[in-house]
């Protein structure tokens, strides 16, 4: 957890939401100096601080709406904090709860260093990481559709439907289930699969076009990881974006949850926390790549059974995409091509 601790003569906490934000300014005294709820829009932000703008810090709690003021901060010279909501509610919860108490609560958790922060993803590439999510967000639906056949199949005893996943394998798919509302259900999900193939395809076009203009080296020294491809090397480059952000390789792989945390108190241990902090889709793409990387990897394979003899089948896998993680960031640190065979004989 890093927190904010420059010191500033103005601190301006808001409670944003979509339509409404509850703006709070306290000076170096905490002394409430401006206390109002405006409506979400720039030019009365603007109105608001103009007094104030003199060594003016602004946060707000990351949350969905949070883009726009970031991105006024930035263009207008504000100094610009983006609060980690798991940590603050932790640290500033309280009996009651209203915009105007949150708004307050976050100025003067500003003005106090004790601002949890949350990273500030660029401008120039946070439209193309939502986009490849969404992109994502696409393609589980679609493997849900390939499931519920599956699912369907099995509901009425049929044998196994083969590769469905390749359109060459969907053909006379229908004829196979029990006339009627049987067909029609399948009909349904091929029908939804055959839309969304076109619009995924177009899609993963147009983001690898942008994304080629962003990094290009970093995209290809991620594709010479065996399992790392297409889609895992974007989704690994934009949702880690600047590894300057990590100083350590510790700090990398506890964002993308490939570490337990442990919960101790006076020497006792007590199980592990914060399984919900961090990046869900980095913790999904090196899963996925650890997956990958023993298709038809032998020496790979071998050691994934060393792993699983010591701690276990699905622990190996887990310990194999931790490892990968550690030798994407010393790849993209120093810049270097990835080595099957240093990786497995220092793993």
């Amino acid at each position: 957890m890093k927190f904010y601790t420059k010191t500033h003569q103005h601190y301006c906490g808001i409670d944003l939401h979509t339509k409404k934000m509850y703006v709070c300014i306290l000076n170096q005294e905490g002394e409430v100096l401006y206390h109002r709820n405006l409506k979400t829009d720039r030019d009365e932000f603007l109105r608001a601080v103009a007094p104030y703008r003199d060594d003016l810090v602004v946060a707000v709690e990351c949350m969905f709406t949070w883009y726009w003021i970031a991105d006024l901060c930035h263009d207008e010279g504000i100094a610009f904090v983006l609060g980690h909501a798991l940590y603050m509610r932790a640290i500033h919860g309280g009996k009651a709860k209203n915009d105007k108490i949150d708004s307050h609560k976050i100025a003067a958790l500003l003005k106090g260093g004790l601002i949890p922060q949350s990273y500030v993803y660029p401008k120039q590439m946070r439209a193309t990481r939502d986009l490849m999510r969404r992109r994502n967000h696409f393609m589980r639906k679609r493997a849900e559709l390939f499931a519920h056949i599956q699912n369907t199949g099995s509901q009425y005893n049929l044998p196994p439907l083969g590769r469905i996943a390749k359109k060459n394998g969907r053909d006379n798919l229908v004829e196979l289930f029990p006339a009627g509302c049987a067909q029609k259900n399948i009909e349904l999900d091929l029908a939804l699969i055959d839309a969304y193939d076109p619009l995924l395809d177009t899609l993963e076009r147009y983001i690898v076009k942008t994304a080629n203009g962003h990094d290009p080296v970093a995209l290809a020294l991620l594709k010479t990881v065996p399992g790392i491809g297409k889609v895992l090397s974007l989704i690994i480059l934009y949702e880690i974006e600047n590894l300057e952000r990590f100083p350590r390789v510790q700090e990398l792989v506890s964002y993308a949850r490939l570490v337990k945390c442990a919960r101790e108190s006076n020497g006792k241990k007590s199980g592990t926390s914060g399984k919900k902090i961090g990046n869900a889709h980095l913790k999904w793409a090196f899963s996925e790549a650890a997956v990958l990387f023993l298709k038809g990897n032998e020496p790979a394979q071998r050691y994934r059974e060393k792993l699983a003899s010591k701690h276990g089948k699905g622990k190996s896998l887990t310990i194999l995409a931790h490892k990968l993680a550690r030798a994407v960031y010393y790849m993209l640190k120093n810049k270097v091509a990835f080595d099957q065979e240093e990786f497995l004989r220092s793993a």
